[in-house]
């Protein structure tokens, strides 16, 4: 590097040099014009006419005065001493057209040699450091005041042009070279990353009961043990003295990894592509000028030769360009391999479900784990600052016109994009192959037709008595029986359904999958009970006739199944009419069986029933009800001026009663006389209970209720927090 550095200086010190001594031995001052004292020139014919002049004392000669001090200038004879060239032509001054032509020759031929041997002499620069140092050398050199004194003027004067060897010279072979390292370094990237993902893809799908796994692969398998397990680092050493506001952008704790479901591997893997982004980054950034370059710019010499960062622009766009292409070229490798693993799925318990989640969660981890990926993407040169929000979309911003994004933003939106939908692309391999293997089993014991089947998966029923009225208009009592659960192999269904999703961090999981995981299993579902239609429609000698009862809790299930595993959703619904045009049909069919009469009066207590189990479960198979699909309605018979929000719970469930819940969000807290008042009430009543009230279910919250209406704080219990229990 030093010497390509110092031998490159010295072309550039030649070139100017050569031009200087040009212009000071050659180029004569046009008549009228006055010669500036600063700027030397015509010295050839200056010297010319003092040597063949005649001196004024009659001896002339063209010995300077300081050798006739000389001892030995006695002894030289006369012919030497009074010796005086004359010229034997008339001299005449060289053309400014001559001049320029000829030194216009001299540097074209000078640029071709050049060219080949700096091209040559920058294959041994291997890094961008490197190619910035020689390059502000050269701008050091021709900056400084020898080499810049004048220079216009002579450049004007000898080529009737303004003259930069680095833009003519030098510039686009610095870019050329910076280029190839910038597409050798990507590509080293690259290839690097497409090694390290089949090294982990390999690791992945060994079967989960090898006792070879490593401990983060066996995390991989099961990401719910990732997520509910202590280690050292799920808090940041300084969590206990630093606020969140004063870390630093990049800085993450062990928990945060957590609550996003990012595991060991993939942050492992992410972790690996950012610290070589960043090298290959710092390097760029060396050639592009800093931050610290602005406040500097009065104390610059007042000239500069050339601008250092000219091509700054050219250069940030060639990183953006390198970067995507390298995303690009990661999202071709993890495309190929969720090709590969989608023809060979064998659902359940698939070990290749394994990689196809990992590639899943690295491509939605990559734009968070990897800011240097950002960084590249939008060129940010500076220090480890974060990058610029993103502005908000034009349909969060209702009314008005969306805001200008810029092509760097734009491009990085567009990168995220495409690691997203590949990342819908994986989850939606992994939600399929789930849908297959357990509703299989399901239909497996759904279409089962001998008694020891029916046997088997019924449930419990639930007596009711009724008040009929005869004929004659006196009232029976009479019991009627129905079902209050959903058969063994739905409830196996649901919940192993939640299984898989908590398995892979289920609150993590991009609500599209999760929407396509419902829709998927309520048509194979569908697709069952359509098998189990056909099958009784056929009624071939060797089955069982379809009994009322069991029609009773096949429809039972039908319903059950259809709100659990309905996606409640703007954007879906031409998909849950044809749902519920095919849930109609079944029910139809599944109602003929019963009797007409029979059906009037189960109806009510079947309804009655089915909103008790949908309540009790929905907090059970939250990830799979989402939060606006659990009931949180009350009756009609509350005032509206109620102040007081009450959360309906089974009425099965003596444990809890009514739970209080505030509308208010934010109220006047009381004084401390009335606080201490109420500590004093309520250790009043802790001494001397009630024997009437300890015995009644959910007597604490009545006496919450009674209480004071100004409570201090909102109450905890809310459902957000409820449903997170199962998360």
């Amino acid at each position: 590097g030093a010497g390509i550095k110092a031998q490159v200086c010295s072309l550039m010190e030649l070139l100017t040099t050569t031009l200087y001594q040009a212009h000071a031995l050659f180029y004569t001052v046009p008549e009228g014009m006055v010669p500036e004292p600063a700027l030397p020139c015509g010295l050839l014919f200056s010297t010319l006419e003092s040597s063949t002049g005649q001196s004024p004392a009659g001896r002339g000669g063209v010995l300077e005065e300081e050798l006739k001090l000389s001892s030995w200038f006695k002894y030289l004879p006369e012919s030497v001493v009074e010796f005086q060239p004359a010229l034997r032509t008339l001299a005449h001054p060289i053309s400014q057209e001559y001049l320029r032509e000829t030194l216009q020759q001299w540097i074209s031929m000078c640029s071709d040699d050049i060219r080949t041997g700096v091209r040559s002499l920058l294959v041994y620069v291997k890094s961008m450091k490197g190619l910035a140092g020689i390059r502000d050398a050269v701008w050091e050199l021709l900056s400084s005041q020898s080499s810049s004194h004048n220079w216009e003027a002579v450049c004007r004067r000898l080529l009737d042009r303004p003259v930069s060897f680095w833009e003519e010279l030098l510039q686009q072979l610095f870019l050329d070279r910076l280029q190839t390292l910038t597409k050798e370094g990507f590509d080293s990237i690259s290839n690097s990353s497409k090694q390290l993902l089949a090294a982990a893809l390999q690791e992945l799908e060994v079967k989960g009961g090898s006792s070879a796994l490593s401990k983060q692969i066996q995390l991989e398998h099961n990401v719910a043990l990732f997520l509910w397990s202590e280690s050292p680092g799920d808090l940041p050493g300084d969590a206990a003295w630093l606020s969140v506001g004063q870390r630093g952008p990049f800085a993450s704790s062990g928990l945060a990894m957590k609550a996003q479901a990012l595991t060991p591997c993939v942050q492992s893997f992410c972790s690996t592509l950012d610290s070589k982004l960043k090298a290959r980054l710092e390097d760029v950034l060396c050639y592009l000028p800093g931050d610290t370059s602005v406040p500097k710019e009065p104390a610059v010499p007042p000239r500069s030769a050339f601008d250092r960062f000219a091509d700054a622009g050219t250069v940030q766009g060639l990183l953006r360009e390198r970067c995507v292409a390298c995303v690009q070229h990661l999202l071709g490798c993890v495309q190929e391999q969720l090709q590969s693993a989608q023809s060979q799925l064998e659902p359940p318990g698939d070990a290749r479900l394994n990689a196809v989640l990992f590639m899943a969660r690295l491509c939605q981890a990559l734009p968070e784990l990897c800011p240097h990926l950002q960084r590249c993407v939008l060129g940010q040169a500076g220090g480890a600052e974060a990058a610029p929000k993103e502005p908000r979309s034009a349909k969060k911003l209702g009314k008005g016109k969306a805001q200008e994004v810029s092509p760097e933003l734009a491009k990085w939106q567009g990168v995220k994009a495409e690691l997203l939908q590949q990342s819908l692309v994986a989850y939606q391999l992994w939600s399929s192959a789930v849908t297959k293997g357990l509703v299989q089993c399901f239909t497996h014991t759904l279409l089962l037709d001998t008694a020891g089947s029916a046997l088997a998966t019924v449930t419990n029923w639930d007596e009711i008595e009724i008040q009929e009225e005869t004929e004659s208009g006196s009232s029976v009592t009479s019991k009627i029986r129905l079902p209050v659960q959903p058969s063994w192999h739905v409830q196996c269904l649901l919940f192993s359904l939640c299984q898989e999703v908590n398995r892979v961090g289920g609150h993590t999981l991009p609500k599209v999958t999760l929407q396509e995981l419902l829709r998927s299993c309520m048509a194979e579902v569908l697709a069952a009970y359509g098998k189990l239609v056909e099958q009784k429609q056929e009624k071939r000698p060797d089955s069982f006739p379809l009994t009322q009862s069991r029609a009773l809790q096949l429809l039972y299930d039908l319903r059950y199944l259809s709100i659990i595993l309905t996606a409640k959703s703007e954007d879906t619904k031409p998909s849950k009419i044809k749902q519920d045009s095919g849930i109609e049909k079944i029910i139809d069919f599944l109602e003929g069986h019963i009797d007409p009469f029979d059906l009037d009066v189960f109806t009510p207590h079947l309804n009655s029933n089915l909103n008790r189990l949908v309540q009790r479960t929905s907090v059970l198979f939250g990830l799979l009800t989402g939060t606006e699909n659990q009931y949180t309605s009350r009756g009609s018979t509350l005032s509206s001026q109620e102040p007081h929000n009450i959360l309906p719970l089974a009425s099965s469930q003596i444990r809890f009663g009514l739970l209080p819940l505030s509308m208010s969000s934010s109220r006047k807290s009381k004084s401390a006389a009335r606080s201490t008042e109420r500590v004093q009430v309520g250790a009043a009543a802790a001494v001397l209970p009630r024997e009437d009230e300890g015995a009644r279910p959910g007597s604490l919250f009545r006496q919450l209720i009674t209480d004071d209406e100004d409570a201090v704080a909102p109450s905890l219990f809310k459902l957000g927090w409820l449903s997170g229990m199962t998360k």
